[in-house]
């Protein structure tokens, strides 16, 4: 099994690069997804992150309102601390089960957006970051999420710098071109994966 560690900033389209990974044959652990999963309600997550941040984060349904808790988090690093003290301890628990459960000799994106943040690039056989100019994920982020440039820049404030994810990338797939480049460049890295996941096989194994 080949670990790869998958991250980038909000906005420069990691969720399209695992997306076309996918594609290519790889196995996919969204770090995103299982935070959703361990906050939906009924869990002990939510409960934890209510008791730590009030009910006031709970949308009419029961539900986390994500919009609210993000103001809050986003915009107070101690806060945003408290929130990741919860979540992230029961989103590595549940990545640990679902990577045991993928085969033998499949290559594993782990689709980490803290990744660089949480210094978890020893964990990875092989750390790719998508990389694009801050103006691209500025634009990206008002024009198809509809967030404020206010609200914007302050989710690309909290993570780390463009310099600090390049610095533990073993591969940096620009996403400063047109979706057929990337695509392209994705077949490549992949084909590179493929070869590097042969290669750490004992002789003999298929």
């Amino acid at each position: 099994m080949l670990k790869v560690g998958l991250t980038g900033g909000i906005g420069a389209g990691k969720s399209e690069v695992s997306r076309l990974l996918v594609e290519c044959g790889a196995v996919l652990i969204d770090a995103d997804r299982i935070a959703r999963e361990v906050v939906a309600p009924g869990t002990p997550g939510l409960a934890s992150v209510v008791e730590a941040f009030g009910e006031e984060i709970l949308a009419a349904d029961g539900s986390l309102d994500r919009p609210r808790l993000g103001a809050i988090v986003f915009a107070d690093a101690e806060r945003l601390a408290t929130l990741n003290a919860i979540v992230h301890p029961l989103v590595g628990t549940r990545s640990r089960e679902l990577e045991q459960a993928a085969a033998e000799d499949a290559v594993v994106i782990h689709d980490v957006p803290l990744l660089t943040e949480n210094s978890l690039a020893p964990l990875y056989d092989v750390v790719i970051v998508v990389d694009a100019a801050p103006e691209t994920q500025l634009d990206r982020l008002v024009r198809l999420r509809g967030m404020t440039e206010e609200d914007a820049r302050a989710r690309m404030a909290a993570q780390a710098t463009r310099e600090q994810r390049r610095e533990i990338a073993d591969i940096v797939i620009d996403n400063d071109v047109p979706l057929e480049e990337l695509e392209q460049r994705v077949k490549d890295v992949w084909a590179e994966l493929v070869r590097t996941s042969r290669a750490s096989r004992p002789s003999g194994a298929e």
